[in-house]
């Protein structure tokens, strides 16, 4: 049977007039205040997920707990975050299991840390770090939000310092200065292992190639992805949307060689 919504736990609110959405953490006697209307949570608790709400204005809303995408794009940011479109080609190439402990350098706001939270499972480990305190203590905010803290380990740590983990199963990399963390990247990781980067421009790609290659990594792959929404309609026919999320960084992956 279908868990009914409680309180304490994050719901995403859809509007079906302008499909905006608003998450919020369901709270006795909390309210919702939208351009559309008020919604009590209480009126929520207790009823299944995908229910239809009505505002105080008569406006209708539909309740669902959150996809882990829409997880990561409601993030508190100080940071820029990973995208959900790159986020998935990512997570491939670091080939992640239940079970996984991956290593995680440049925190930022902890959106892709609650996916990789959420994919290694409650046995897991994420070791999270970044350079600023202020950057760690908003990001595990967040992953506190979604009741994935347990899963993870945070810590400051400037690029280019040993990481504190050995034999990891998967190490990403989100930083400006990349190359600094490949070296430490390679020695933490078990044989074989994946390593897997996103970078803003085209020279730091060049940088973190030569990098990647002069540690010991083989198998190097490059791409970009680019989204287009569809606009699907019954009367004016079917075409894409004008706005597209278009270049938001270079992916990188890699394999750890071990030299005969």
């Amino acid at each position: 049977m279908a868990r009914p919504l409680e309180y304490g736990e994050a719901v995403l609110l859809w509007e079906e007039a302008k499909g905006r959405t608003f998450l919020v953490t369901l709270e006795e006697g909390g309210v919702l205040h939208t351009h559309r209307g008020a919604i009590p949570h209480d009126e929520l608790v207790g009823r299944p997920e995908g229910t239809e709400i009505l505002t105080s204005t008569g406006h209708r809303f539909f309740a669902f707990r959150p996809r882990v995408a829409e997880r990561m794009m409601k993030v508190r940011r100080r940071t820029q975050i990973v995208y959900p479109k790159d986020a998935g080609w990512l997570v491939l190439a670091l080939d992640l299991f239940p079970g996984a402990r991956v290593v995680e350098m440049g925190t930022g706001s902890g959106a892709f840390t609650v996916l990789l939270a959420q994919l290694v499972g409650p046995e897991g480990r994420i070791y999270t770090f970044d350079r600023r305190e202020d950057f760690l203590e908003n990001a595990l905010s967040n992953i506190a939000r979604y009741g994935l803290l347990d899963r993870v380990e945070a810590q400051v740590l400037e690029a280019g310092a040993p990481f504190p983990v050995e034999d990891a199963d998967a190490v990403f990399l989100d930083l400006p200065d990349p190359w600094l963390a490949v070296p430490p990247a390679y020695a933490a990781l078990a044989p074989g292992s994946p390593i897997a980067l996103i970078v803003p421009t085209a020279e730091q790609l060049k940088a973190v190639f030569q990098a990647l290659e002069e540690a010991g990594f083989v198998a190097l792959e490059a791409v970009e992805i680019l989204e287009r929404k569809i606009l699907v309609r019954q009367r004016e026919g079917v075409r894409p949307f004008e706005r597209m999320v278009g270049f938001t960084g270079y992916l990188v992956s890699a394999r750890k060689r071990v030299s005969s």
